[in-house]
C-alpha cells in the first residue's frame, strides 16, 4: 500500500511540474522587467510546493507562531533539517525569501529550473569559492529587500537529532545587520525519511516560528554566539515538544 501511495504521489509531482513549470516561465517573462526580487514567481512557487501537502491527507501541516515572522524588512531565516519534505513544508510560511540550497537541487528538471528562475542561491558543499559566492549572493538579495532561508546544519539529520550548526547564516546576518528568525520543523523525518522516497503513512507535521533575534543583538554579539543561542532555542523547542509527546 505504501509503495502504491508513493508511486501515486511522485507521479503527481511529475505531472503537476510538467503543467506548472511553463506557467512559471510565463510569469518570469511577464514580471522580470519590474519584479527584480521575483516576488510574484516566489508566491507562485509557494503555491506550487504547497499543493503537495494540501492535497496529501497523510501530511497535515500546522503552522504555529506565523504572527512572529519578521516582515518589517529582510531577515535570515534558519530552520532545522530532517527530510527532503522540509523544503515543501517551509513554503507553507507563504512569506518572501530566497532559498540557499545545494547546487544539485538546481539541476533537477523543472523544479530545479524554477529555482533558477526565482533567483534562489546555489551552494556547492565543501567548496570555499562557492561558499564565498553564496554569501555575496545573499548580501545582494538582502540589500534588495529579500529574506534568506538556510538550513544551518548544512544537511539533513539522519538520526533526527539536531546537528551542530555552521556559522554562515549568522555571519550573513551580522554583516548585513538583519534579524535572525529561528524556525522549528517537526514530523517530516517520520513522513519521509532521509534515505528513500517511500512515504511512511500519516504523520502530522508542524512548523513553529520562534521570536526573531533583533538586528541590534546580531550587531552586538559575535556570530558564533548568536549561532549557539539560536541552536539552543531550536533544541529547547524540539525537546519541549518531545517531552509533551
Amino acid at each position: 500500500m505504501r509503495v502504491a501511495g508513493s508511486l501515486l504521489f511522485w507521479g503527481f509531482v511529475l505531472l503537476s511540474s510538467l503543467v506548472l513549470f511553463p506557467i512559471a516561465v510565463l510569469l518570469w517573462v511577464l514580471t522580470a522587467a519590474f519584479d527584480g526580487r521575483r516576488r510574484v514567481l516566489h508566491a507562485f512557487t509557494s503555491f506550487w510546493a504547497s499543493l503537495y501537502t494540501w492535497l496529501n491527507p497523510a501530511w497535515p501541516v500546522r503552522v504555529v507562531g506565523r504572527e512572529r515572522l519578521h516582515t518589517a524588512g529582510p531577515a535570515v531565516l534558519v530552520a532545522n533539517h530532517l527530510s527532503l519534505l522540509d523544503i515543501l513544508v517551509l513554503f507553507r510560511l507563504h512569506t518572501h525569501f530566497k532559498w540557499v540550497s545545494k547546487i544539485e537541487n538546481f539541476r533537477v528538471p523543472l523544479i530545479g529550473w524554477n529555482m533558477t528562475l526565482c533567483d534562489y542561491i546555489p551552494l556547492r558543499r565543501g567548496d570555499a569559492r562557492s561558499t564565498h559566492a553564496m554569501m555575496r549572493h545573499c548580501d545582494r538579495a538582502i540589500a534588495g529587500g529579500s529574506s534568506i532561508l538556510m538550513f544551518p546544519e548544512g544537511t539533513r539529520s539522519a538520526s533526527g537529532r539536531l546537528r551542530s550548526f555552521k556559522p554562515g547564516a549568522f555571519q550573513i546576518a551580522e554583516r548585513n545587520r538583519v534579524p535572525v528568525q529561528p524556525i522549528v520543523v517537526r514530523g517530516t523525518a517520520e513522513a519521509l525519511p532521509k534515505r528513500g522516497f517511500l512515504l511512511q503513512g500519516r504523520h502530522p507535521i508542524s512548523i513553529e516560528v520562534l521570536d526573531p533575534i533583533p538586528a541590534e543583538v546580531i550587531a552586538s554579539e559575535p556570530a558564533e554566539e548568536v549561532m549557539e543561542r539560536v541552536r539552543a532555542l531550536i533544541l529547547a523547542a524540539l525537546e519541549g515538544r518531545d517531552e509533551m509527546d
